[in-house]
């Protein structure tokens, strides 16, 4: 029965891959493979549907509705007032069209290491992205390449300081510090910007070459992007709430702990900030309350059943005899420390959620094994942004679904640079402590 729920498990996280290649939305893939899930470990139907994937399609709803809510509201208001393309083209004359990757890579890197969450991130770097792209004329599918760098790889795991989860529950666990292993963090992380930066830069000149061109998703109309310049508000007034969004999350993130009130707060901040300096270029604060608020009901429902189906496998015996398995292996502390971590989080689709799990049980063996916790710290960090980054991970159904592109079209460029790159970068360092004795 164990080999038949561990191969019923491995068989649904299969089918919601290529289910997601074949644009099958997120509601039925999740309940058609947790329904394989069940069968296959010998669960009880309704209390695994009603208890373990509605408790988890529930919870992220509660914990993130209202982040959602209020990041779509900033990005329809600062898009109808022009703010949002004033930005753009200020980018543009800094930096130049052939540096367009570069600019989404670093603003959302930024935004990231500033605390800000992926949420906010999609709602207020995407509508930048798309002009960028636009007036680069790249592809739109392409742009996942640096959006996803910027917010899923070295600052959320490598880069030392990070505020991100990957970065502070091992701190947690392991009694280190946010900046642990400084070095190694900071090799890592140029490590893994000049892979993916790198492949980026590949990307543009591949598709140049192949004649592709820019286009807008279907449900967005492209003379919203036909601006003149002249009338778009100044550059200095648009900046302002981008950068509140930063300056709030970083200056009060000690004084307000709950994650969830503080961003929803700054996004608050933002939007009321957006409308007052553009006051008098809004015209229609029905229609934009309406539609950029209901517009988060749709954005949220995909990362919610991915989420949901998550919380039933981690319910299911065979995720458990995983689970023990891994992290029963007797082998280097680091190397279990980074392979534990990785299947894990590959298994949920979660960084947090395979460091965590890693944590609870490894925490005290680890401490006791000798190794150098800032080090250890450091790898488990990078592990957890590795695996966790498969076609089944919530993030890419967000993002995706933003940008109007398919995991067909547009996954690939995610499986370079936050599972490819960071794997090689993790393997390259552990294997330079061991050789070193660290």
């Amino acid at each position: 029965m164990e080999v038949i729920g561990i191969l019923g498990l491995l068989l649904a996280i299969v089918v919601l891959i290529f289910g997601a290649y074949k644009g099958i939305g997120a509601l039925p893939l999740t309940l058609g493979s947790g329904l394989i899930v069940i069968l296959s470990n010998s669960m009880p139907f309704w209390e695994s549907y009603a208890e373990f994937y509605m408790g988890g399609y529930v919870g992220y709803w509660k914990s993130y509705f209202l982040i959602f809510v209020f990041s779509a509201l900033y990005a329809r208001i600062m898009e109808d007032t022009g703010a949002v393309f004033s930005i753009a083209y200020k980018f543009i004359d800094w930096f130049g069209k052939k540096r367009a990757m570069l600019v989404i890579l670093l603003t959302t890197a930024v935004l990231t290491y500033g605390g800000v969450s992926l949420f906010v991130v999609i709602f207020a770097i995407g509508p930048i992205a798309m002009l960028l792209f636009k007036e680069a004329d790249i592809a739109r599918r392409h742009i996942v390449a640096p959006l996803v760098t910027g917010y899923g790889t070295f600052t959320m795991t490598s880069l030392p300081g990070s505020p991100q989860l990957t970065n502070v529950i091992p701190s947690k666990y392991l009694g280190t510090t946010l900046t642990a292993a400084p070095v190694l963090g900071i090799v890592a992380t140029a490590m893994i910007f000049g892979m993916c930066y790198g492949y980026c830069k590949y990307v543009e000149k591949k598709s140049r070459a192949a004649g592709e061109h820019f286009s807008f998703p279907a449900n967005v109309d492209p003379s919203k992007y036909e601006v003149d310049r002249a009338k778009l508000p100044p550059a200095i007034t648009s900046f302002i709430p981008l950068v509140s969004i930063v300056a709030i999350i970083i200056l009060l993130r000690n004084v307000i702990t709950d994650s969830t009130f503080l961003v929803v707060m700054a996004m608050g901040a933002a939007t009321i900030l957006a409308i007052i300096l553009n006051y008098g270029r809004l015209k229609n604060f029905k229609s934009i309350f309406n539609q950029g608020m209901g517009s988060a009901v749709g954005a949220i429902a995909g990362p919610c059943a991915i989420v949901a189906f998550g919380v039933l496998v981690k319910n299911a015996p065979a995720f458990k005899n995983i689970v023990d398995y891994v992290l029963s292996l007797q082998m280097n502390t680091y190397v279990l420390g980074i392979v534990g971590t990785a299947v894990i989080s590959g298994i949920t689709g979660s960084s947090s959620g395979g460091i965590t799990i890693t944590m609870e049980t490894l925490a005290e063996r680890f401490v006791a094994s000798g190794a150098n916790l800032g080090i250890l710290h450091r790898l488990i960090s990078v592990a957890s942004g590795t695996l966790d980054s498969l076609p089944h991970s919530t993030s890419f159904f967000l993002v995706f679904d933003y940008l109007g592109v398919t995991h067909k079209e547009s996954y690939f460029h995610a499986f370079i640079v936050s599972v490819i790159a960071p794997l090689i970068t993790v393997a390259v360092c552990v294997i330079g402590v061991i050789a070193l004795g660290l």
